[in-house]
């Protein structure tokens, strides 16, 4: 296994014990989602606190968009590289019916469809998101109003 699967599984893990120990039921689990999906979870989450760069696909640094491509890609599938082509190109989802691995357009950026921040649902009313200059990957609540596409 790589450093960085391990580090994903290790990660994952201790959350999951962490929710267990509250009694609650772990996000990271993605019920629901496909395989690449929860896959593209744990490598997104995986993530966690790495700084945000515009432009920047990944390893160690990410804009939004380009988490959501690197996330995708090592979950075996390529999708688009920009926010506004992630949701112009694959499936849009009824916000009703999204399930975790779905992109997440907040209604606040998301220009008349040519959105410009994109986040990954990851199940129990969180996302993950690479948000802007001067912040780094983390969690953040579902927004409550977006559009959603599926890749997955």
């Amino acid at each position: 296994a790589s450093a960085t699967d391990t580090a994903s599984a290790i990660n994952r893990l201790t959350n999951q014990y962490l929710y267990n120990i509250a009694g609650k039921k772990y996000a990271g689990s993605a019920a629901g989602a496909s395989a690449a999906a929860q896959k593209a979870i744990q490598v997104a989450l995986a993530h966690l606190g790495n700084p945000y760069v515009w432009g920047a696909e990944g390893p160690n640094s990410f804009d939004c968009s380009g988490l959501m491509q690197f996330a995708a890609a090592q979950a075996g599938v390529r999708i688009p590289r920009v926010a506004s082509d992630q949701y112009q190109q694959l499936q849009k989802v009824n916000p009703a019916d999204i399930r975790p691995g779905d992109l997440i357009f907040p209604d606040s950026e998301f220009n008349n469809g040519n959105p410009g921040h994109v986040m990954m649902y990851i199940g129990n009313g969180q996302c993950v998101e690479a948000p802007h200059t001067g912040a780094v990957v983390r969690r953040t609540n579902l927004p409550s109003g977006y559009h959603a596409s599926r890749w997955s």
